[in-house]
């Protein structure tokens, strides 16, 4: 993609942006909901039935990642979503698409984050660093059809979209709501948020659903404004279990066909998680705990986390723990004495504080103002190249912008 046509897409994103934020500039304020409340409320009706819901987030902020790996950055991560849905009397029909300027903002190589690893550049794994999102994260179409009073069947597909495997992605969830950055564990849970080519089915009852997916289960490459196509050769399954408004309950696993570029061979991810979202008179509060393992290229790799947020009156709190087998191999760019060699996992553990003071809003885009500290406890074989305890620092501004009366795309997913 030449450069003039990836200025004119940057251009295009940040005017979609700014122009679902102007044209609701005199809404009254909105106040957080569940997805299903979002979909409950029938106020925003465009012409023909439709109904449209956007969300966009940009954090723009100052970056220290200690220890001898890390440094300093100034940095800017974003994404914007829009979905158009129609019901009616046993349908509804839902179009999203979701996108990210982050190679533009945060570069090639991503943001800095120590013990982080996952995908490429230039032929060379990406190491203490997180990848940048692609331009077109999701374009998806979901149809959903009342076959009986308590069931529903939902066919999605989507050129570039999630499969059904994992928790909800990091950045829709609400016990994540005020922190900046990526877990360390993204690659044991939610990576696939980004699959070019998708195919899911799923059976909802109100207690319980069921989803299946084929997809293609390879890593997106290092060119970030284009599309990665390939065969649909992973599936994976998932389950639901609702035992009340306020919880949700998963496991899922999925057989993942050659997903890395430098290292052939499949990988099995399993994974489950619990989250509990209360929204009473627009203060929010949210958990998430989740376990996830990657079973394949000679280990086992296993991680969990555990997550709180909770809004008061004009400020948001979030935390986070991880522990998280990290590839040291990788991390220390070791190469493998012979072919027997096991790859080497080695626990760290990673605790995040953040908060975040809110601002205001102005012509419908809320802004606040924010900190983020991370505390690592590092194990002996990495202390040499990370020392005992380093900890990373971010100091952010975040602009969001929402549909007025609809509120946050929190814990939503492909197809819901």
């Amino acid at each position: 993609m030449s450069v003039r046509t990836r200025r004119a897409l940057c251009v295009a994103i940040v005017a979609c942006f700014a122009g679902a934020a102007t044209a609701h500039a005199q809404a009254p304020p909105e106040h957080s909901h569940d997805m299903q409340d979002m979909h409950d409320m029938h106020d925003m009706q465009m012409d023909a039935g439709w109904t449209f819901m956007q969300e966009g987030n940009v954090y723009a902020l100052f970056n220290r990642q200690g220890s001898p790996r890390g440094g300093d950055d100034l940095e800017a991560t974003n994404w914007w979503m829009g979905m158009f849905s129609r019901q009616s009397s046993r349908h509804r029909l839902t179009l999203s698409g979701m996108f990210s300027i982050d190679a533009a903002t945060a570069g090639n190589d991503g943001y800095r984050e120590i013990f982080q690893v996952g995908e490429t550049l230039d032929g060379q794994p990406l190491v203490d660093r997180q990848h940048p999102h692609d331009l077109f994260m999701q374009l998806a179409a979901a149809w959903r059809a009342n076959i009986s009073d308590t069931t529903t069947m939902t066919f999605a597909g989507a050129p570039v979209g999630e499969p059904a495997l994992g928790p909800p992605t990091y950045m829709h969830r609400a016990s994540a709501a005020v922190i900046p950055f990526a877990p360390l564990s993204h690659h044991l849970f939610d990576s696939t948020h980004i699959s070019f080519g998708v195919v899911t089915a799923a059976l909802d009852r109100p207690r319980w659903s069921i989803e299946a997916s084929v997809f293609n289960g390879r890593e997106p490459d290092d060119d970030r404004w284009d599309f990665d196509f390939g065969r649909l050769d992973s599936v994976s399954a998932r389950a639901w279990y609702r035992p009340s408004p306020a919880w949700a309950i998963q496991v899922s696993s999925g057989w993942l066909k050659d997903p890395e570029t430098l290292e052939p061979g499949d990988i099995t991810r399993t994974t489950t998680s619990a989250s509990w979202l209360e929204n009473a008179e627009g203060r929010m509060r949210a958990a998430t705990i989740g376990y996830g393992v990657n079973s394949g290229h000679g280990g086992n790799r296993q991680g969990g986390f555990a997550e709180y947020s909770r809004e008061f009156s004009r400020a948001t709190v979030s935390s986070r723990l991880e522990l998280v087998q990290v590839e040291s191999d990788v991390l220390l760019a070791e190469e493998p004495d012979d072919a027997a060699h096991q790859p080497r996992f080695d626990l760290v553990t990673a605790f995040t504080l953040a908060a975040e003071r809110h601002l205001g809003t102005w012509r419908g885009i809320d802004t606040g103002v924010g900190a983020s500290l991370t505390f690592h406890a590092v194990p002996e074989h990495l202390q040499d190249a990370y020392g005992r305890g380093p900890t990373a620092f971010q100091f952010f501004v975040q602009v969001r912008t929402l549909t007025p009366g609809m509120g946050r795309m929190w814990n939503r997913r492909m197809g819901q």
